[in-house]
């Protein structure tokens, strides 16, 4: 490995969106390096990197923001970026670190949106806008801290740039299904993105989205969890009229986007190899995590009802990875974020349609996640836990009811179907915990004991 490529190899695990953590990188292997912003020889560069990252006998391709500066040159505000000193492009020894975090270099990208290109000249990097759309430039960046799978900048009140870091050929459904819903007021309108011709791929692979900045919001999860906290005081914590709203938004996107986009229906055959596909998923989860094991006789008979479905069921481009933190409260509603789906997951994989109930079950289990979430900071509470699996029984009835007045199908009528997708959500859910946050592991694991207590759906 070159100099820079053992740096690499020793910072991707440190980071938030890497999603290998746990396992020893064996290589790094940089497999495009492309200049996005160049302040001149003595100043900042923007190098986007194109890795690979090998684990296992599997690779894994990121993105890396990469700046580098003359290593005198480097501010102190950039010190905690830092990824070390080397060459970079065969040239002097200089300072390298995580882009997203200089002012200089953030404000430049979003220069390069605003300044028209020569069609011509156009590289194996292009800066793309929307027809009618004029990107306006308003400063440097404003890194976004919260995020896990990618990292966004906000440039005041006008725009925000996510950069997504695992990168999979082709064009990202983030970009796809908000185009698909451009002018939609349950969406941030698209203005541009950033594409790149990957290496041994003929199709332009997305870097980065540009979308409006929706201001004076509140995250979905912070809204949720900070009303079922106030059971902790012993109040009454009423979210119904929320999720119910939250619902009724929900089933009006995923008619837009069955109006725009293909839809089709998923024949029996095609249902039992979904439920399959379930069944794999939980006996790897088995595997890791042994306490599954009590719970997968009634898990296995909810994914065999899924396997002896005689109807065919309505598929369509849904939001694919839809819970509490991938929307947003304005004083207008509810707003729907992060279309990309699961980024572990190739984007051909998240471009197939999918039962709009895989979005519902996705919130349901978010609504238990809150209330879980309450139990995890005050354990040894039976009367409180008790009040959190109400809340969220009640907000999971009130988001079910909205989703049908919105005109989605009614999720009391299709619980075959919802069943076995909250069963494969919260063992997608154990794996994860297992792997990246064991504290939380008894979440969705009392979660799946409590539905699978539950009597199994008549047939």
């Amino acid at each position: 490995m070159s100099q820079l490529e053992e740096l690499l190899a020793v910072w991707l695990p440190r980071q938030r969106w890497f999603s290998g953590k746990g396992i020893p990188i064996r290589r790094v292997r940089i497999e495009s390096r492309y200049t996005l912003v160049s302040a001149g020889p003595g100043g900042p560069d923007l190098n986007v990197l194109v890795v690979q990252a090998g684990q296992r006998g599997l690779s894994s391709r990121y993105q890396v923001m990469l700046g580098s500066r003359p290593p005198r040159s480097l501010p102190p505000r950039l010190a905690r970026a830092a990824i070390g000193v080397c060459p970079v492009a065969g040239g002097r020894p200089r300072v390298v670190y995580d882009a997203a975090h200089d002012p200089v270099l953030t404000e430049m990208l979003l220069e390069r949106f605003a300044a028209e290109e020569d069609p011509e000249r156009r590289g194996r990097v292009r800066f793309r806008t929307l027809p009618g759309t004029e990107v306006r430039p308003c400063g440097a960046g404003r890194l976004l801290t919260g995020e896990q799978s990618n990292t966004s900048l906000v440039y005041g009140r006008d725009y925000v740039l996510k950069t997504f870091r695992r990168l999979w050929p082709g064009r990202n459904p983030d970009l796809e299904l908000n185009m698909a819903l451009s002018g939609s007021p349950y969406v941030a309108r698209p203005c541009g993105w950033i594409e790149a011709d990957l290496s041994g791929h003929t199709s332009p692979t997305t870097l980065a989205l540009l979308q409006t900045f929706v201001p004076d919001a509140t995250d979905g999860w912070v809204l949720a969890t900070e009303n079922v906290r106030t059971l902790v005081e012993g109040m009454d914590a009423d979210f119904g009229e929320e999720a119910a709203s939250l619902g009724r938004t929900t089933a009006q996107v995923h008619s837009s986007l069955a109006r725009t986009l293909p839809t089709d229906v998923l024949s029996p055959s095609a249902a039992a190899e979904l439920a399959d596909a379930m069944v794999e998923r939980l006996a790897m989860a088995g595997g890791e995590v042994p306490e599954l094991a009590e719970h997968a006789p009634r898990v296995m008979e909810a994914y065999s009802d899924l396997a002896r479905l005689d109807e065919p069921l309505p598929i369509q481009r849904i939001h694919g990875d839809y819970h509490l933190g991938q929307v947003i409260r304005t004083s207008e509603g509810w707003v729907l974020l992060d279309f990309e789906g699961e980024p572990t997951v190739p984007v051909r994989e998240r471009q197939r349609l999918s039962s709009p109930l895989r979005d519902v079950a996705g919130m349901l289990r978010s609504f238990d996640y809150a209330a879980g979430y309450l139990m995890v900071g005050h354990p040894g509470r039976p009367e409180l836990a008790w009040a959190a699996r109400d809340w969220a029984r009640r907000n999971r009835e009130a988001f079910c009811r909205g989703y049908a007045d919105g005109g989605g199908a009614d999720p009391d009528k299709h619980l075959t179907v919802l069943r076995a997708f909250e069963f494969d959500k919260a063992v997608y859910e154990v794996l994860y915990e297992a792997r990246n946050r064991p504290d939380w592991l008894r979440v969705p694991l009392d979660s799946i004991a409590t539905a699978a207590g539950a009597p199994p759906v008549p047939r």
